[in-house]
Parts: C-alpha cells; sequence; structure tokens
C-alpha cells in the first residue's frame, strides 16, 4: 500500500486556512469562512474489519466559521489503492447519542457489516502528478443537484473546491479552492501512528 500510505501521510493531521484568509485580507480577494480539516485513520474503531482489509477509513472533521458561528460538518470515508492512483469512497456516517455531529472523541462504535457506501456520492480517484495528488468527482445528488468536487493535496497545501448546484445555478461554492496548511501543533494523539 505505498501509493495509499504516501497520500494518507499528507491527507491525515489537523489544517486549517488562516494563512489564506490573511492573505486574501490583504490583496482585497473573496470572502471566506475560516475553515479547518482533521483527518484521522479510524480503522481501529470498526469492528469485524478483515485482518488483510486493504484499505483506510479516514473520518474527516470538517468545521466552518463564518459571522463567528462554526457549522461542523463529518465525513467517513474510505480510501483504497486502484493501481497507480487512490480511490475515495463514501459511507454513511452515524450520528452522535443526542443527533449532532460526530468527532473522533464522540465517534460510536461501528460494525464492518453495517457499514453502508453512500449511494450518492461518485467515488473520486486521485492520481499523482509531479509530487500532487489531484482528482475529485461529479456526483449527481438528484436529478437537479449536482455536487462537484476537486482537490489537489501535496506537502504544503491541502486545495479543496466543492460546489453545489441547483438546476445548473451554484448554491455552495466559492470563486477560488479553500487551501488549508497543517498546522503546527497537533492536539490529537494519533494511535496509528500515522496521522
Amino acid at each position: 500500500m505505498r501509493h495509499l500510505d504516501a497520500f494518507l501521510a499528507l491527507l491525515c493531521g489537523r489544517f486549517d486556512n488562516a494563512r489564506q484568509l490573511e492573505e486574501l485580507k490583504q490583496t482585497g480577494g473573496p470572502a471566506l469562512p475560516y475553515a479547518e480539516h482533521v483527518n484521522t485513520i479510524c480503522n481501529e474503531k470498526i469492528a469485524g474489519l478483515p485482518a488483510d482489509f486493504p484499505g483506510k477509513f479516514v473520518l474527516e472533521e470538517s468545521y466552518y466559521t463564518t459571522d463567528g458561528r462554526t457549522h461542523a460538518s463529518p465525513h467517513l470515508f474510505l480510501f483504497t489503492e486502484e493501481g497507480e492512483a487512490v480511490k475515495l469512497t463514501s459511507y454513511q456516517l452515524p450520528k452522535g447519542q443526542d443527533g449532532s455531529p460526530v468527532s473522533w472523541e464522540t465517534l460510536p462504535p461501528m460494525q464492518w457489516q453495517d457499514l453502508e457506501v453512500s449511494g450518492k456520492f461518485t467515488p473520486a480517484l486521485y492520481t499523482l502528478h509531479g509530487g500532487v495528488w489531484e482528482g475529485g468527482s461529479v456526483s449527481m445528488f438528484s436529478p437537479v443537484l449536482k455536487f462537484t468536487l476537486y482537490e489537489r493535496f501535496s506537502e504544503e497545501v491541502l486545495e479543496v473546491t466543492e460546489t453545489m448546484e441547483m438546476n445548473g445555478k451554484r448554491t455552495f461554492g466559492f470563486d477560488v479552492p479553500i487551501v488549508y496548511r497543517r498546522k503546527e501543533t497537533p492536539d490529537r494523539e494519533d494511535p496509528e501512528g500515522k496521522c
């Protein structure tokens, strides 16, 4: 799993776009939310995984803060190698005990046999070009609702572009990608030592 391990070494950890916001403020660029990504491998929280399971599940916690209000958006992704590429498959993520979005600390125990692939999300495929992993997918969440994901991951930054269109009109997304940089001091221990 050489490609997968190299990919996840870039993706896992704690990131934010604070530097991008400062640069946009100085140049008069578009307004973006303060955004944080916390990506953690979570295979050990899934009971019943086969011993030779070929992929890594990652809990992605995304937090977007606008006008002093923070919105949490967690996702459960499975990453697997597909030849020279890495494939992202989205899974249904269980809710917290009180129905709130989960975090690493509140993620309930999961059973491998109970996990369900998210049927509306088209798996994304990432390929390596000059030290940068890039890829994405286009998903039709309904006949009129289109979600487009495009990402670039390098040692310096994670660039994430997400847009939602209803009947061809953008209802979510920004004119520039959100550029995340790794935070200097992680505040979460990685149980597998890989994030």
